[in-house]
């Protein structure tokens, strides 16, 4: 009997993510003051740096990005539950179009209005990382590396020892997600020194992207059901 997975667990959906979170973090630091939107390790050790130097208006530049952070994961969750009692759009769906918003209104903002800027930027990405776990029901994250490292090399390492296809197929797995970041960044650092600040409209079409992708994915499983 096929497997078959939910609409949100195609690889070609964690593809467009994973772009889009690369692209995120590349404009937020080159294009919005060296904060890391996605990143939050870099923010909180930038944050204490300049709490330690008394640099106290240069702390509140990487703390509200952090605290946004937070408030994006609590309001992902909210969005799953009212969507549950609400069924329009699957609620991934919807946190989809809220990014492509939040994006859509950085590029807005001009060079004075960084700290804003960055905060609807980290509230983009923890609803990213929040609802969007696994690909190919395998978990890993769109919007940072190192725990996608970790898993790769730990899959790495019991594939050499035992020759388990299984654990082969999960390291290469992670291995291209963290490339495919990294193609991310590259893209993103690139069109924001050339473009600027509304770059991140690009980060925005491929979330649309995800979005359209959804519904195919969706068609396909009712097509597997009938």
């Amino acid at each position: 009997m096929r497997n078959k997975g939910q609409m949100s667990d195609s690889m070609a959906l964690g593809v467009v993510l994973t772009l889009a979170g690369g692209f995120q973090d590349a404009y937020s630091y080159n294009g919005r003051g060296g904060v890391f939107a996605n990143a939050q390790t870099g923010n909180i050790v930038l944050l204490g740096q300049n709490l330690a130097l008394g640099e106290w208006g240069t702390a509140l530049h990487y703390l509200f990005p952090l605290l946004s952070f937070l408030l994006g994961v609590f309001a992902a969750e909210w969005i799953r539950s009212l969507c549950e009692r609400v069924r329009v759009l699957h609620w991934r769906q919807v946190i989809l179009l809220v990014e492509m918003a939040l994006l859509a209104a950085a590029g807005l903002f001009p060079e004075t209005m960084h700290t804003p800027a960055n905060v609807l930027l980290s509230f983009a990405c923890a609803m990213q990382v929040e609802s969007f776990r696994k690909f190919r029901g395998i978990p890993c994250a769109t919007t940072m590396c190192i725990g996608n490292m970790r898993s790769a090399t730990e899959h790495l390492y019991h594939y050499l020892r035992t020759h388990d296809p299984e654990q082969k197929r999960r390291s290469a797995h992670y291995y291209l997600i963290i490339l495919i970041f990294a193609a991310g960044a590259a893209i993103g650092a690139l069109f924001t020194m050339t473009l600027g600040h509304g770059a991140i409209w690009i980060a925005a079409a491929l979330l649309l992207v995800g979005f359209l992708l959804m519904f195919s994915r969706e068609e396909q499983e009712a097509q597997e059901e009938s």
